[in-house]
């Protein structure tokens, strides 16, 4: 799987965990302390993926407009890994406090996905090329399963 195809699928996963926390009621505590977990995780290990190996790729294929989605997109991951995240996981999730911390972490996470898909993975398929982007996926790949693994046995602990 190319780079591109791992991202917009991982994407969809990280919405689908989004919508079924969306979905959940201030009295499904359990569930939704399921959900943010997952959810959570599935961030992390994407999140490592873009970070140490897309984005590099891309800023060094690129000129000054990629170097500044590369900023804009690693600043994106910032605020929901270290201000809007841990909140939420922090936050009692049958108070109010949740499903108002819930919508604004949905809202960033669209709103970053949305420009990644529209704007910067086709400027990476255009930059990189189709062999580039096959490496890259295939080191993705293994880094995920690592990431996975790592996440597991942190959980175990």
């Amino acid at each position: 799987m190319n780079a591109i195809e791992l991202l917009k699928t991982d994407h969809q996963t990280v919405k689908d965990l989004l919508s079924q926390l969306s979905e959940s009621t201030d009295r499904a505590v359990k569930k939704r302390t399921e959900l943010l977990n997952k959810l959570e995780a599935e961030i992390t290990v994407h999140t490592s993926l873009e970070e140490e190996i897309l984005y590099p790729a891309f800023k060094e294929a690129g000129g000054k407009e990629a170097a500044q989605m590369y900023y804009e997109a690693k600043e994106e991951h910032r605020t929901v890994d270290s201000l809007v995240m841990p909140d939420l996981k922090v936050t009692d999730p049958s108070a109010p406090e949740f499903a108002g911390r819930l919508k604004v972490l949905k809202e960033l996470l669209e709103h970053h996905i949305k420009e990644e898909e529209t704007e910067m993975f086709p400027k990476a398929t255009k930059l990189l090329g189709k062999e580039a982007l096959n490496a890259l996926g295939e080191q993705m790949e293994t880094l995920k399963a690592l990431r996975k693994k790592e996440i597991s046995a942190a959980a175990k602990a």
